[in-house]
């Protein structure tokens, strides 16, 4: 008797243990790629919205799939386009690194209008 009562015990206690996976941090593939999925698209969303280009979005989340990045990219855009919302700059983007600040226009008095006509050079 006692001989079956163990395995059945040893059983029971598997069963109770493995049923609580998800807690032992053993994801679920299925729910790991809906999540990924999701933050593809949630990314392309953001990006056109921001007006950046698609190609932009995928060099900006090289670990984001790219095909989630088109879709969220495309449904902003048909959004966009039917609502008629215009995108959104970013005004807290930093320069490139390797890039110049922009030089401020020099003060021209008011009085002075040969001054102020005259081209500034392109730089």
């Amino acid at each position: 008797m006692t001989r079956r009562l163990v395995p059945c015990l040893i059983v029971a206690c598997l069963a109770l243990a493995l049923g609580g996976c998800e807690q032992l941090g053993l994801e679920d593939p299925a729910k790991v790629a809906a999540i990924k999925e999701a933050e593809g698209k949630a990314i392309g969303g953001a990006c056109r919205h921001s007006g950046r280009a698609l190609e932009d979005c995928y060099v900006m989340n090289p670990r984001a799939l790219k095909a989630a990045i088109y879709a969220g990219w495309r449904d902003m855009d048909a959004y966009m386009r039917d609502n008629n919302i215009q995108a959104v700059v970013p005004d807290l983007v930093d320069a490139p690194a390797g890039a110049k600040a922009p030089e401020p226009a020099p003060e021209v008095p008011a009085g002075d209008k040969k001054a102020a006509a005259a081209p500034r050079k392109a730089g």
